[in-house]
């Protein structure tokens, strides 16, 4: 459904975005993350062909962004930063006007008007005008005219901004079960939602993507990834410690606490041996006799992983 090939942004001598090439499917939804001013909001505008690339190619549904921009931006659905409304209007005076632009008038337009209001739950602020809406309604209204037209497609631009943690909750929902039938692109800085709503997630630093995969295989570059914290007893700390070093999955052993009783730790795996290292962990226990207070694999944290990947010069 979208399929970015080698784009790049200038924007005088600085290169905003460079060689950024990734795809998106029908029934995809992909996390955009990045830090400010990785080229998030510049590579999702040259999608939907509000700004022009520098050079490369877009592809919305098979058409050309450049060459039939008219035809591949009707099978968009845009929220974009700072999305625009008309203060004097009342939110579903603006989604109707939304819908005559969009081509829908009539029955069609008032039947695409009530889905949007129903979707976003809109209902209680219907009649009231756009510049009485809190930041969340407001918020809510710009998300109604992305969706409006029942794209295949949507791009968004951080959809949860200032939306309270329930209405947070309601928007990531939505995005999940829309995101069943089109193909979606949503950028955010909350790390929660990636792993809420993404099928797969995209980081970008300096305006280059740095890791592409699902919540989970990024999660698995996390250094702690694979871990298994424990808690022995029966056996003296020193000689646990020592000798959970020895076992063949063992990179290295954190002390937690330790008391004459036992030691808590977090054994670490050599790269790729994280699944054995809990059974390894507990044959030993049962070997040594220890008293078994706690066996827990660790999962990587996404939080981590970005910070490891955005702060370096490499992936």
């Amino acid at each position: 459904m979208i399929q970015v090939k080698n784009l790049t942004k200038h924007f005088g001598p600085k290169a905003a975005v460079q060689d950024v090439s990734f795809e998106v499917k029908r029934g995809e939804v992909l996390g955009f993350l990045g830090p400010n001013g990785a080229g998030k909001s510049t590579t999702m505008r040259m999608i939907t062909g509000y700004i022009p690339p520098t050079s490369g190619e877009v592809w919305v549904a098979g058409l050309d962004m450049l060459e039939k921009p008219i035809e591949a931006k009707r099978r968009i659905g845009y929220l974009p930063e700072n999305a625009p409304l008309y203060s004097d209007l009342t939110v579903e005076s603006f989604l109707s006007f939304i819908a005559e632009m969009r081509g829908l008038r009539g029955a069609d337009g008032k039947k695409a008007v009530n889905h949007a209001v129903d979707t976003c739950f809109l209902g209680t602020v219907r009649q009231q005008s756009v510049d009485t809406l809190s930041k969340g309604f407001r918020h809510r209204t710009c998300l109604a005219q992305a969706i409006l037209h029942d794209p295949e497609i949507l791009i968004m631009d951080e959809p949860t901004d200032g939306l309270d943690p329930n209405q947070k909750h309601e928007v990531r929902g939505l995005i999940k079960r829309m995101g069943e039938e089109k193909a979606i692109i949503f950028s955010t800085h909350i790390l929660e939602e990636v792993e809420a709503a993404c099928t797969r997630a995209i980081i970008i630093s300096n305006g280059s993507i740095v890791a592409n995969g699902t919540p989970e295989e990024l999660k698995a570059k996390a250094d702690g990834a694979g871990a298994v914290r424990f808690s022995l007893e029966g056996v003296a700390a020193a000689q646990l410690r020592e000798e959970i070093g020895k076992l063949a999955a063992v990179r290295s052993v954190q002390v937690l606490s330790q008391n004459a009783q036992g030691l808590r730790g977090l054994a670490l795996p050599y790269p790729g041996r994280g699944a054995e290292l809990g059974n390894e962990l507990f044959r030993y226990a049962v070997e040594r006799k220890a008293v078994v207070r706690e066996i827990s694999p660790q999962e990587g944290r996404l939080d981590e992983v970005f910070r490891k990947i955005t702060t370096s010069d490499t992936p």
